[in-house]
């Protein structure tokens, strides 16, 4: 009586072969490590990340605090805004590929 394995045997395992992965099929100008939209997606997600805490940390001392608190909420907006855009813009020039820019 035969027995079935659930597990398939070794030898008749193969590992798919991908013509997209074969670094040998693809074009002269295709790289496909790099971020097709030219950003860096750690700025994308540090971009998201620190705009919901500002505005989280903005909204919670203008909603709870008094009218100096307030003060402090708005101008703490005017001058952390432009302090992140020009560092993630910076961290996005640095960690940009300039080897295979995007199309």
């Amino acid at each position: 009586m035969a027995t079935h394995s659930f597990f398939p045997h070794p030898e008749l395992e193969h590992e798919p072969q991908s013509p997209v992965r074969d670094d040998r099929k693809l074009g002269p100008t295709e790289d496909l490590d790099r971020e097709p939209d030219g950003v860096p997606h750690t700025v994308v997600g540090l971009t998201a990340l620190f705009s919901v805490v500002l505005a989280v940390l903005v909204g919670a001392m203008f909603m709870t605090g008094s009218p100096t608190t307030r003060v402090a909420a708005v101008v703490l907006g005017v001058l952390a805004i432009p302090v992140l855009v020009g560092a993630l813009r910076k961290k996005a020039e640095h960690d940009r590929d300039h080897v295979h820019p995007s199309r």
